[in-house]
């Protein structure tokens, strides 16, 4: 991940049925997917187009790892330690929500603000 910290990275949704949510938003906004396969299932990629190679997003099943996700539009803000962030949410009145982990060579936690809101920090370990 090459991005400025405190910069919006990616966005996804993890819902219990994303095959029927990637064909929901893809008659509702045009969008279009490509299947990312994760063992015995696929979530997917999506793309703003047929058109497009570009992937904006994903929608993932809420299974395995993710099985704790939100089901909502999740934000991945680009910070510079995971570690020092969460401390600092929680020394603020949010809380954890999920994670810390690993993904590829990021680390990533989805976090909660006093008033509820959520928001996943993701930061490069390389």
């Amino acid at each position: 991940m090459d991005a400025e910290f405190g910069k919006i990275v990616w966005q996804d949704l993890t819902v219990k049925d994303a095959e029927k949510i990637k064909d929901f938003y893809s008659e509702v906004v045009g969008w279009t997917s490509k299947n990312h396969p994760m063992g015995d299932y696929d979530d997917f990629e999506i793309k703003p187009s047929k058109d497009s190679e570009e992937t904006i997003a994903g929608i993932c099943h809420a299974r395995g790892s993710n099985a704790n996700l939100p089901p909502q539009w999740l934000m991945y803000v680009n910070v510079e330690n995971i570690d020092q962030s969460v401390t600092k949410c929680e020394e603020l009145g949010g809380r954890v929500l999920d994670g810390p982990r690993t993904m590829g060579p990021n680390r990533f936690c989805v976090i909660q603000d006093p008033e509820g809101a959520v928001l996943a920090l993701i930061s490069n370990q390389e």
